[in-house]
């Protein structure tokens, strides 16, 4: 998951501040959706969460970073409305894999029950 942080600070670097939140949203979603894709299976939701968090810092910390702007005249960002700019959710895309054999049915693999373990003829 560090590569990803990586990338989400190349993304959302000092340079791209005066972009369109837009623009960087759809920059950020393929690379979100790539890795989201390829470690959802397991127990990934808790790093799922911390990830959905530190995109939402990465781009607060990028709007408050253009110039004038003055902090009285700043409106406050939720993710709620990122999330409805088209920003790709991590959070609940986990998917657990199957259980790789089927459940044992109830009935017994022998043939009848009585018979079983015997030698010989009764």
């Amino acid at each position: 998951m560090n590569r990803l942080r990586d990338r989400v600070r190349e993304i959302t670097n000092a340079r791209s501040s005066g972009e369109d939140v837009k623009q960087l949203i759809a920059k950020l979603n393929p690379v979100r959706r790539g890795w989201g894709n390829y470690f959802r299976t397991g127990t990934c939701s808790r790093e799922f969460l911390k990830m959905d968090r530190f995109v939402y810092s990465r781009l607060t910390r990028g709007l408050y970073r253009r110039g004038g702007q003055r902090t009285t005249r700043r409106g406050i960002w939720t993710g709620e409305q990122f999330w409805a700019m088209g920003l790709y959710r991590l959070r609940g895309t986990v998917r657990y894999p199957a259980q790789a054999t089927p459940g044992r049915s109830s009935l017994s693999r022998v043939w009848e029950n009585r018979t079983h373990g015997w030698k010989g003829v009764c």
